[in-house]
């Protein structure tokens, strides 16, 4: 969306509903995939998300544009809220024979049994990697689990999570070179 429109959104969004309604589909997917990311896990993920639409609303009045896009506002609630998350509750782990049942890993019909089990394996391998990746990002210190998810899994630019952070560019890479080799170092 153009700047000058989302601008625009946003000034008729403190006072119209439909507005903000506007606004909230157009970063919900965005912000909630940000969060699962962050969590591991979708029914945190769909409260924490919550939390972030309801308070943004909340503060929209408030709101002032400074040229930043209205999502940087959106992620700094966010990492906010999924710090809250984790300093009053304790992360769940994640089984992964009830992750094989949710998926469904069984062969159906007359496919090649074989190729089914090897295929099963790929993904259970790679859901592997991905919870031992989970697990220690999420042992790093929020700075960096904030800086490498935005930047890995959100693909955004180093530009892009100085606004969101705060924070400016060398900082950012300080955080990104620093949090990727202490993941490297647990993951080993």
């Amino acid at each position: 969306m153009e700047i000058a429109k989302e601008q625009q959104l946003i000034e008729r969004a403190k006072t119209d509903g439909d507005a903000y309604g506007e606004l909230y589909d157009l970063h919900y997917a965005k912000i909630f995939n940000y969060i699962l990311r962050r969590t591991g896990d979708v029914a945190t993920a769909e409260d924490v998300t919550t939390e972030v639409f309801i308070k943004a609303l909340e503060r929209i009045s408030s709101f002032t544009w400074q040229g930043l896009p209205f999502s940087a506002w959106l992620y700094r609630i966010a990492s906010n809220e999924i710090a809250n998350y984790f300093r009053g509750k304790h992360t769940k782990d994640l089984s992964l024979d009830a992750m094989m049942e949710e998926q469904g890993f069984e062969p159906a019909g007359d496919v090649d049994i074989e190729a089914s089990l090897v295929e099963a394996q790929d993904e259970i391998e790679r859901y592997q990697q991905f919870i031992a990746v989970q697990k220690r990002l999420l042992l790093l210190p929020a700075k960096y689990q904030e800086a490498l998810s935005l930047r890995y899994f959100e693909k955004k630019s180093i530009a892009e999570i100085g606004q969101i952070m705060g924070k400016r560019p060398g900082t950012i890479k300080s955080l990104l070179s620093r949090g990727t080799k202490k993941l490297r170092e647990g993951l080993k």
